[in-house]
């Protein structure tokens, strides 16, 4: 019996423990947006996420993933949202596709603990991923393009922020020329009474 959370969910089933995770998603659990592509770890098409960590699953059995938190490219974004998804289709990265789950789990990852990488910093992390398709140049600009959209939606998000709490407080301590004008009214009648004999 292997049990993890596979994309938010819990996930039981029963399984040769020594099974690789990549063939437990892909025809026990039928999420086939990872790749086997050389079944030594070595292309990175079958990449995804356990625990926070990019990983290959070609050579991982599922045991080592018993209790772990897995995340797929199927749910790397609600929306298929995600910067890198966006940037991917901006730059037009994909040419066959095969190994691009893998390309964009392992940009993913770097981005999470590299949020604005240098050039050296992108082709360095993404080194370990082959593209057999030779679109090297399309992932690095899309990489690059994805911290940008990451920081630009963070960006908006503080600006959208202060701008609810600019409206919350809107009106308090402001000039109101009515209760101005009552208070005064007020005030001369009672100087009128007091005034009287």
């Amino acid at each position: 019996m292997a049990n993890f959370t596979l994309n938010g969910k819990s996930v039981s089933l029963e399984v040769d423990p020594q099974t690789p995770l990549l063939w437990v998603l892909r025809e026990h659990l039928g999420l086939t947006g990872t790749k086997f592509g050389c079944g030594i770890a070595q292309c990175g098409a079958c990449t995804v996420h356990l625990n926070g960590t990019a990983a290959r699953t070609c050579v991982l059995p599922v045991l080592a993933a018993e209790g772990g938190d897995i995340v797929t490219i199927e749910g790397l974004a609600e929306n298929d949202d995600h910067p890198l998804q966006q940037a991917w289709v901006e730059e037009q990265v994909p040419q066959c596709g095969y190994c691009q789950s893998g390309q964009i789990m392992q940009a993913a990852n770097f981005l999470k603990h590299t949020p604005n990488p240098t050039d050296e910093q992108i082709t360095a992390a993404m080194a370990g991923n082959l593209c057999r398709c030779m679109a090297y140049v399309r992932i690095h600009r899309a990489v690059k393009r994805a911290a940008a959209i990451a920081s630009e939606r963070d960006t908006a998000q503080v600006m959208g922020q202060q701008t609810e709490a600019t409206a919350a407080t809107a009106g308090v301590g402001t000039f109101d020329p009515r209760a101005t004008a009552d208070a005064v009214s007020h005030s001369a009648a009672e100087e009128t009474s007091h005034g009287k004999v």
